[in-house]
């Protein structure tokens, strides 16, 4: 008779390993001003929102490589000419193990984190989760 290991998960939810608050940053800001927001608080994405604070995209380090990469990018060019638009995103109480999916079969690396109303409450990142799953591992041994 072969050997059944148990399979292990850890009931870790978005809301334990997200980084808060979210920086955010309105439609119509510069490309610029959110590289200088990306530098100033060292993350790779900032969250767009609409005047009601609603999300409505998000640009990350990649966005900005590409847009310098096809040479569509200016001093004055606004964060919604290369934001990506309705962005998928993560609720707090969703398990970690199922926004790491959605990361992943997305090709992604940060999922915002809205409440009920759409509103960013975190931002979720693979660096979270990576530094979430070593800290776990260290104290396992």
């Amino acid at each position: 008779m072969p050997l059944l290991k148990k399979q292990r998960k850890i009931p870790l939810k978005v809301e334990d390993i997200m980084s808060v608050p979210p920086v955010t940053a309105p439609e119509d800001v510069t490309v610029s001003d959110v590289a200088r927001l990306m530098h100033e608080n060292r993350i790779g994405s900032i969250l767009i929102v609409d005047n009601q604070g609603k999300l409505t995209g998000i640009v990350t380090e990649r966005d900005i490589t590409h847009a310098c990469a096809m040479g569509i990018i200016g001093k004055e060019t606004k964060v919604f000419a290369i934001m990506t638009e309705n962005p998928i995103t993560t609720s707090p109480q969703e398990l970690i193990e199922e926004a790491y999916k959605k990361m992943k079969t997305s090709n992604i690396r940060h999922l915002p984190v809205v409440d009920r109303d759409g509103e960013p409450v975190g931002a979720l990142s693979m660096r979270d989760i990576t530094d979430a799953l070593f800290s776990f591992i260290v104290v396992l041994f």
